[in-house]
């Protein structure tokens, strides 16, 4: 089983100048969601294999996240409006404000890419607690995920690699996957007909990924969660946006932001008795209770490079205390591999550990 939230608590609680002592803790950490996802079995992939996998697609990833790569910070607000106390005990559910550290990125393994060669955008954010206590989410704007386990997310990524001659993918192999993975269907229906938008700030970004909200009373519900746009949504296409130039979306935020503040209303939707929580890549039925309980507010942007999200590791099983995995085996996957991937950039850019990167951020 995942360690408790209680364990992952006073982890967080822990002193960056200890690093001897939580590298020791972090690696049984770790270890314990490398066997509930499945790590730690001869015939299963390890985080680096997979890591190694999204580092090859193509571009210069090293320094760098090896998924969804290319990105900016940014910084705000979370204000909750005490609707989620009901449902869980986490502190920054709880009516108040609470400080955002975020970052917007498109789904690719080179930093230097396009925007407009990604058709996934994601948000990610990290929510602190007065008491210590964090909650990190690391959403993207599908509805849902393409495969449902770990073996078919590398098969993806393989598939994905930018040949030498052309510099994308063989489309070959991505028939082929999608021939070997018919529960793609949904996403790639998505991916061929949903509108493009040229900015960060008309997309919603979803949770994918099926956690347990707890109650006061020990109650637990299934949930998923997203961030909703409140501004319109205005079409566009793939080619609108290339003709904006390789950095359109960072610039039009850092636009919107000197004119002022952008808000998502952040709302949970609590899962049927019968609904899917171990499989993201089927949807919820639409008449699935929904709670807004609060409004992410976006204050200022700031480039990676120097920006306060450049070494958060935006692992989602960094949990605060009323909140807890589902046993989504993508889901568990993502942490260990996560910490494979902050591992290797920070020692290719050969720095210690920072005042900026707290022990979470290597759980």
């Amino acid at each position: 089983m995942p360690p408790s939230p209680t364990t992952m608590a006073a982890i967080r609680r822990l002193q960056p100048s200890r690093l001897a002592v939580i590298g020791t803790i972090l690696a049984v950490v770790a270890g314990g969601f490398a066997y509930t996802g499945g790590w730690l079995s001869p015939d299963r992939l390890s985080p680096e294999r997979v890591v190694d996998a999204l580092s090859a697609r193509g571009g210069n990833p090293v320094g760098h996240r090896r998924n969804h790569s290319k990105g900016i910070c940014f910084t705000g607000q979370f204000e909750a409006n005490g609707a989620g106390a009901r449902l869980s005990t986490a502190s920054v559910l709880a009516a108040g404000r609470y400080p955002v550290t975020g970052r917007f990125a498109i789904a690719t393994g080179d930093p230097a890419a396009p925007d407009a060669s990604s058709r996934v955008r994601s948000m990610a954010i990290r929510i602190t607690a007065p008491n210590g206590q964090e909650w990190r989410s690391g959403m993207n704007n599908i509805p849902v995920f393409p495969v449902a386990t770990l073996e078919a997310f590398y098969e993806q990524v393989v598939a994905a690699r930018a040949l030498p001659a052309t510099g994308k993918p063989d489309p070959e192999a991505l028939r082929a996957f999608a021939a070997r993975h018919p529960e793609a269907a949904a996403f790639n229906q998505w991916a061929r007909t949903a509108p493009w938008t040229t900015s960060f700030a008309e997309e919603s970004y979803n949770s994918l990924n099926a956690f347990r909200f707890i109650d006061a009373a020990g109650l637990r519900r299934s949930v998923r969660w997203s961030m909703r746009a409140t501004l319109p949504q205005a079409a566009s296409s793939q080619d609108a946006l290339a003709r904006l130039g390789p950095d359109a979306l960072q610039q039009d935020l850092e636009t919107r932001l000197q004119a002022g503040s952008l808000r998502w209303h952040l709302v949970v939707t609590i899962a049927g008795p019968d609904d899917p929580t171990e499989d993201a890549t089927r949807a919820w039925p639409a008449d699935r209770e929904q709670v807004d309980v609060g409004t992410l507010i976006v204050e200022q942007a700031q480039a990676e490079a120097t920006g306060p999200c450049r070494d958060i590791n935006y692992d989602p099983l960094v949990l605060p205390t009323g909140i807890e995995p589902s046993a989504d085996p993508i889901l568990l996957a993502r942490s260990p591999a996560y910490a494979n991937s902050f591992t290797r950039r920070e020692a290719e850019q050969g720095r210690a550990a920072t005042g900026m990167a707290k022990p979470g951020d290597r759980s």
